[in-house]
């Protein structure tokens, strides 16, 4: 048993208020509990979230290891070398 007027007063249908509507009841030491944000209406748990790289880290990310586009490629660099590198290939040379 507790020990009589030192405890607050529990109220078990505690009143769970967003928006101006009772979402839902919990035990809790106050009547009622005012939110802003609850699991129905926070974007993560309804799955509307969005992830936005707004600093551009992905694109800085690909910039920075020589992965930007295709045209650092280094498959198409070591064709471009051989041909050079290699003059017996072109028909010039054959003539």
């Amino acid at each position: 048993m507790p020990k009589p007027d030192i405890h607050p007063t529990w109220y078990p249908d505690a009143k769970v208020i967003c928006n101006g509507e009772v979402v839902m009841t919990t035990g809790s030491t106050q009547p009622e509990i005012h939110v802003d944000v609850w699991s129905g209406n926070h974007p993560f748990f309804t799955g509307t979230q969005k992830i936005l790289d707004t600093e551009g880290r992905v694109d800085r990310f690909m910039r920075k290891y020589g992965m930007a586009n295709a045209d650092n490629d280094p498959a198409d660099a070591k064709s471009t070398t051989k041909e050079k590198s290699n003059p017996a290939s072109s028909t010039e040379a054959g003539e």
